[in-house]
């Protein structure tokens, strides 16, 4: 069975940085894409950052120049850099994968990680 979890969440002020990280585990062949979203109170869930496989990262414009998204293929792990953290940035931070596994492929998520950037 794969699983994704994520840790690195907490509270920090505006400034501040945090690193989020995200494991995946389970009899896994291989992953794709790996990314980012985040779902702020009250609002949908949105993109933050993905990576390919081949390391080519993706950002939306609201973190272009704070966040930095990698991963470490040997590990199954990818990473969250956040600089420079503004009050907008609170939200539920989640992580997902494209995985095969088990003769099958598909889109996996965390459970979500709680980021809070006090003004």
């Amino acid at each position: 069975q794969v699983q994704l979890v994520e840790s690195g969440g907490g509270l920090v002020q505006a400034g501040g940085s945090l690193r989020l990280s995200c494991a995946a585990s389970g009899s896994i062949s291989s992953i794709g894409h790996m990314g980012w979203y985040r779902q702020p109170p009250g609002k949908e869930r949105e993109l933050v950052a993905t990576i390919t496989n081949d390391g080519r990262p993706n950002y939306t414009d609201s973190v272009k120049g704070r966040f930095t998204i990698s991963r470490d293929g040997a590990k199954n792990t990818v990473f969250l850099q956040m600089n420079s953290l503004k009050p907008g940035d609170t939200a539920v931070y989640y992580c997902n994968a494209f995985i095969r596994a088990g003769g099958s492929a598909g889109l996996y998520w965390g459970q979500g990680t709680q980021v809070t950037v006090s003004s």
